[in-house]
């Protein structure tokens, strides 16, 4: 079955005024890295890749997009093809874990399909998912049978006037109904993903623990990231991992574990409870050192550092080699000498480096 591809015919008219034709790369034998391997100059296995599917999202996050977002014509966007042959080649190259995102990756047509396609990888280990949780009470029985993994839900507050706040236009039953749909089809793992800002839901972040220990899933807590123009100042708004420590410590006894998603989070255990509380640090614990991720924009960029402006444009490379994935393969192997040594949000917190929003390089 295939999927909203375009033809060869029509792929001059689809670039059109759209990214240059992709510089040639050298071929993988004249990289020192071990065959079958991705592995950046600074030493570091990249082993996960966060694979952003749409630019589009129902619901309009303010850290995460402007309320008037301009979305990729179609043409610009990655086909469920390209996605694939992406995804096939990073796994073929060592990738054991791909995290499907957006924008919303539910609202694009066919996902499920993908999903399928994907999970029948051989050498993946791990496909997980990220969502806003609107879509998941439709699809959550299919998400388990394509063989997604685990369910990653963001969830900023357990207000419901507080939730359409931050979304612009969410619904929090709808939400609430997707998480109790998820945990209905078995998926065990479920986590709640949680940007913390303050003055917005920092009151809430023990209600929050509260919810997921009664739901016996994970939570994680995120420190806003300098991503895009948003309207606000976030040195305001910064909430730091400490900080939200220390207030959870008020209410729970929370013990250190060593245990990881294969992810940044840092997580903390609470006895009686299968609720782990994670921290994703990227201002007071940066995590660059061991970073094991890259990632894809819905418009086929592939950004081995989130907090860098340096890529390579796959997708007018797919298009020109429809039929041979060699230059494809190189080009993501040329990308580890560009994989940059960290980032420095902290410094960025008012006047951003990287002006892209969240929503279009994958959350």
């Amino acid at each position: 079955m295939r999927n909203e591809s375009l033809t060869p015919e029509a792929v001059p008219s689809a670039l059109a005024g759209f990214t240059p034709p992709a510089p040639s790369f050298p071929t993988s034998a004249s990289f020192r890295h071990p065959a079958g391997t991705l592995v950046d100059k600074y030493g570091r296995h990249v082993t996960y890749l966060r694979l952003s599917i749409t630019d589009r999202c129902d619901f309009r996050c303010s850290y995460c997009m402007a309320e008037e977002m301009t979305f990729l014509p179609r043409a610009q966007v990655l086909t469920l093809e390209e996605c694939l042959r992406i995804a096939s080649a990073f796994v073929d190259l060592g990738v054991t874990k791909v995290r499907v995102t957006g924008g919303e990756p539910l609202v694009r047509h066919n996902a499920i399909w993908l999903l399928e396609q994907i999970a029948g990888l051989p050498g993946l280990k791990e496909l997980v998912i990220t969502t806003n949780g609107s879509q998941l009470d439709r699809f959550s029985p299919a998400l388990r049978a394509a063989g997604v993994k685990r369910i990653n839900v963001s969830l900023d507050t357990l207000r419901a006037d507080r939730f359409r706040e931050i979304t612009r236009v969410g619904d929090l039953r709808r939400v609430l109904r997707g998480l109790d749909a998820a945990q209905a089809a078995g998926f065990e793992r479920i986590k709640v993903n949680t940007v913390m800002m303050r003055g917005a839901n920092d009151d809430e972040l023990i209600d929050l623990v509260e919810f997921a220990v009664e739901r016996a899933i994970d939570i994680a807590f995120i420190e806003e990231m300098p991503l895009g123009e948003i309207g606000h100042a976030r040195q305001s708004t910064y909430f730091s991992s400490q900080d939200a420590l220390a207030r959870l410590q008020t209410r729970f006894l929370l013990l250190p574990s060593t245990e990881t998603s294969g992810g940044p989070a840092r997580y903390w255990r609470i006895p009686g409870s299968a609720t782990r509380v994670g921290f994703i640090s990227p201002h007071s614990h940066n995590f660059c050192d061991t970073c094991n991720r890259v990632r894809i924009t819905a418009r086929g960029d592939l950004y081995p550092c989130l907090g860098n402006n340096d890529a390579v444009h796959l997708l007018p490379l797919l298009r020109a080699h429809p039929t041979d994935d060699g230059p494809l393969r190189a080009a993501i192997m040329h990308t580890m000498g560009i994989k940059a040594k960290g980032h420095d949000f902290s410094s960025q917190m008012d006047a951003p480096q990287v002006v892209r929003f969240m929503s279009m390089t994958g959350g």
